[in-house]
């Protein structure tokens, strides 16, 4: 009994294995445009920006620079999900702070849970909205 359940599952992998490679793969896909949403706390201000990777985007006194963003197909979970940087301005030159250390923040943005790692600023809030190709 055993042997003859043994032979039926070595018999059923190869098969198996075989339409897990024929199946489409489900891959989120890379995009060209980051769409996203700033908020000036002070006067309560929103604003719906696009910017496009590897490009610099001026929102008040910060300056946004995504570096990634990738948006899952519909068979999925919707997600977007951004790298991107984000400068502060100094006062007194007004020239954007590029030193790695001051940075005001780098990591992943996720357009389904904003506050999963969100910006920490006093004056502005910032979180991606759409990935466009």
């Amino acid at each position: 009994m055993i042997k003859r359940l043994l032979i039926c599952v070595l018999l059923a992998l190869p098969l198996a294995a075989a339409s897990a490679q024929t199946g489409p793969e489900l891959s989120s896909r890379p995009g060209n445009v980051l769409v996203m949403r700033g908020l000036d706390k002070v006067t309560a201000r929103t604003e719906d920006f696009e910017i496009r990777i590897g490009e610099e985007y001026r929102f008040g006194s910060l300056t946004i620079l995504p570096r990634y963003c990738r948006e899952r197909p519909p068979e999925e979970t919707p997600e977007i999900f951004v790298f991107v940087e984000i400068f502060d301005h100094r006062p007194d030159t007004g020239e954007t702070v590029e030193a790695e250390d001051e940075r005001i923040f780098s990591g992943w943005m996720f357009a389904s849970n904003p506050a999963l790692n969100p910006l920490e600023h006093p004056v502005y809030d910032v979180w991606p909205i759409d990935c466009r190709a």
